[in-house]
């Protein structure tokens, strides 16, 4: 049997703007993971997610292709690393096989309710890597990025990816996203072996060090959040307040800039003057935008964070899901998780993934 797992992830700083071409956003990996294990079959395959008993998907091969005899399907992400993955494998001449493939989640609570610590991108990555390991296709970390980040293009289709740049290089990533544009009018004229060692545009991707005196907390509201739903949001008020927009991004990104030049320097001090210029940012395309990005429980967690001398922010879309902060190592938070806990915030006892 083969086995391989990614690291879900949270957004530091950098959240919507990033999602445009060339824009900045710093991302940490997280060690809670999604798991895929693959083991060979011989008269059907089948697709099992301990988070999905009841909706588990079977399937037969005919020839290259893949059917399924279950219409209500929940395993979208999957199924597209599966595809894009057997594409690849095809393409350098692999002999395609039937398999049972097992997922298993830490990134979700255990009533079910997401973290939003990206569980789709994870499980695209996973599957990616247990089937590159299965048909022995020897991908780079880029090379495996750009696999899982097209993947996860065809479902999603928007977002930034960052995601999925958390859960293949680990740690503390400094991200830029590639032109959406023209992978799409690529992908039409090059084969899927070729696009991925192609450079791709305006993408870039730095693996960041933070000051050992950096502490990363994390509190989680006990509100999922959608993130596509939001992104959708914020596209609308891009067309209707493009000025307004364009301001955010420009400021977004010398903002960015600063934090990582802080990384660069191990300059805490920096990194958390810029993490609170980057909620006041995302203040104000929630004002224009009309888009519920900070709730009133996340503001609640970051005052009482910041009381203490932290600096905090939404993480993420918002709307729900978890808030950041960053301090000084040394600051004593049992006090502040106390508090967080007394008004209903989860704090999610969470590490930074590197991986090996």
């Amino acid at each position: 049997m083969i086995t391989a797992k990614a690291p879900g992830k949270l957004y530091i700083a950098g959240e919507y703007a990033v999602v445009e071409t060339g824009f900045p956003a710093i991302i940490v990996a997280l060690n809670q993971f999604v798991t895929v294990s693959i083991e060979e079959s011989h008269e059907y395959g089948s697709i099992v997610s301990k988070q999905y008993q009841e909706n588990s998907l079977f399937w037969q091969r005919q020839g290259d292709e893949m059917v399924f005899d279950n219409r209500d399907n929940p395993f979208h992400y999957i199924l597209s690393a599966i595809k894009l993955t057997e594409q690849y494998a095809r393409q350098v001449g692999k002999t395609l096989s039937v398999y049972h493939l097992r997922v298993n989640s830490d990134l979700d609570s255990e009533d079910g309710k997401k973290y939003g610590l990206g569980s789709s991108a994870a499980v695209t990555v996973a599957t990616v890597k247990a089937l590159c390991a299965f048909y022995d296709l020897q991908l780079s970390n880029d090379e495996l990025y750009k696999l899982a980040s097209i993947a996860h293009l065809d479902v999603q289709g928007n977002g930034s990816l960052g995601d999925i740049a958390a859960s293949v290089y680990g740690g503390w990533v400094a991200y830029r996203s590639f032109d959406k544009q023209w992978l799409a009018q690529v992908r039409s004229t090059t084969t899927l072996k070729e696009l991925l060692k192609m450079p791709w545009p305006a993408l870039s991707i730095e693996l960041l060090t933070p000051p050992a005196e950096l502490s990363l907390l994390i509190g989680w509201t006990g509100s999922p959040a959608s993130t596509s739903h939001l992104v959708d949001k914020i596209a609308l008020a891009k067309i209707e307040k493009q000025a307004a927009y364009q301001t955010f991004l420009n400021d977004s990104k010398a903002c960015l800039d600063e934090m990582i030049t802080g990384f660069r320097q191990q300059d805490l001090t920096k990194i958390q003057t810029e993490l609170r210029h980057n909620r006041v940012l995302l203040q104000q395309l929630a004002n224009f935008s009309h888009v519920a990005i900070e709730t009133r429980i996340l503001q609640k967690m970051g005052k009482l964070a910041e009381e203490i001398g932290g600096a905090a922010k939404t993480s993420g879309a918002g709307g729900g899901d978890c808030g950041i902060v960053i301090i000084d190592r040394a600051i004593e938070t049992a006090p502040l998780f106390q508090k967080w806990h007394d008004n209903q915030i989860e704090r999610l006892n969470l590490a930074v993934h590197l991986v090996d």
